[in-house]
């Protein structure tokens, strides 16, 4: 049975500003070190470098190799710089699950809270499903949670199974709550993510453009399972000029389910190479009928198309213009996410 059509506008989805923005922030000249196992560096851990960074922030350039550390950012301003030719070069893994960390949150591998985080050209995985296979091991495993607004990931590879990727909100927790919560805003520039079920997930007001969203193999795939809990809260999870990859074998392959009663998320100019379920999106509590999913342009040999869950009503000129990561995630401050990518490579 389909759900009812959404009265909310496409419009809302594409959120122009934050209900309660931060303050213009000035960006700070930030001091430079080098995290290396090897030879002449300033710190050989991660962890060790965020440490002793000064409040203002840092640029962390980290040489080649793999880094087993379980990192909690809590500064503003950190930026996690791979110094090798690919992202595969810097991995920063760990290996914790729900099941052994005592929840979805402590499982993961990097906790990001500090404001202006950026990342560039590296690993984040968690390897609990590589390393524990089995049925009875499985379990959700975090490599990112990110909590930082304002935060901007550029080429970074996330590597993981079931909950691989959580861009969330520091104040958007309380479902309960009376008060549209503030969302953290982010940027995902082409990036690689890798997972199985609902291996992107969380209440962000985040962006990934250019991105590869790789689904490993699973019964049901699901790619997002976006938290939304306010009608009038400012977040959502839109996507650019994306391709979806994997193995055709038959798995049901879904763009997402509702975690909360107002999950929000976009396919824009989607390339899907792996096959996906004819229905799109696939139902979770009953919560399809207040959440809105849309999809526009999809092509490539795995769209499927010809039926969906949902309806996509017909993008306006306006709001197609929109659809750029510096106005979506623009805010009251106008914060310039593209030009803070761009910036990040220069690093």
């Amino acid at each position: 049975m389909k759900a009812s059509p959404r009265t909310i506008p496409v419009g809302t989805l594409i959120a122009l500003a934050v209900l309660f923005a931060p303050a213009l922030h000035a960006a700070p000249k930030l001091p430079k070190v080098i995290v290396s196992h090897e030879g002449k560096a300033d710190f050989q851990t991660v962890q060790e470098a965020v440490d002793h960074a000064p409040d203002a922030g840092e640029i962390i350039h980290i040489a080649p190799g793999t880094y087993k550390e379980k990192l909690s950012i809590t500064k503003s301003n950190i930026h996690l710089v791979g110094t090798g030719s690919l992202p595969q070069d810097v991995i920063l893994t760990y290996n914790d699950s729900s099941k052994s960390a005592g929840g979805t949150s402590r499982s993961a591998s990097i906790i990001v809270s500090g404001d202006g985080f950026e990342a560039e050209n590296l690993t984040m995985e968690n390897t609990w499903e590589i390393e524990h296979p089995e049925k009875e091991n499985r379990s959700q495993a975090v490599a990112l949670l990110v909590l930082s607004d304002r935060a901007v990931f550029d080429r970074v590879r996330f590597i993981g199974a079931q909950d691989t990727l959580y861009p969330n909100s520091r104040t958007c927790r309380d479902g309960e709550s009376a008060q549209p919560c503030v969302s953290s805003r982010q940027l995902f520039n082409d990036c690689y993510v890798e997972g199985h079920v609902d291996y992107i997930f969380g209440n962000a007001n985040a962006v990934f453009d250019h991105c590869e969203l790789h689904s490993r193999v699973h019964d049901t795939v699901t790619i997002t399972a976006q938290s939304r809990h306010f009608p009038t809260e400012v977040s959502g999870y839109t996507f650019l000029h994306c391709r979806i990859t994997g193995p055709d074998n038959g798995n049901r392959v879904y763009l997402g389910r509702p975690w909360r009663d107002y999950s929000t998320v976009l396919f824009y100019d989607t390339e899907m190479v792996q096959p996906m379920d004819p229905d799109g999106w696939v139902e979770w509590g009953g919560r399809l009928k207040t959440s809105t999913y849309r999809e526009y342009l999809s092509h490539g040999p795995g769209v499927n198309g010809g039926h969906r869950i949902v309806s996509s009503p017909e993008l306006s000129a306006a709001e197609k213009a929109a659809l750029t990561p510096g106005k979506i995630l623009a805010g009251s401050d106008r914060w310039d996410a593209e030009a803070e990518a761009k910036k990040l490579r220069a690093e």
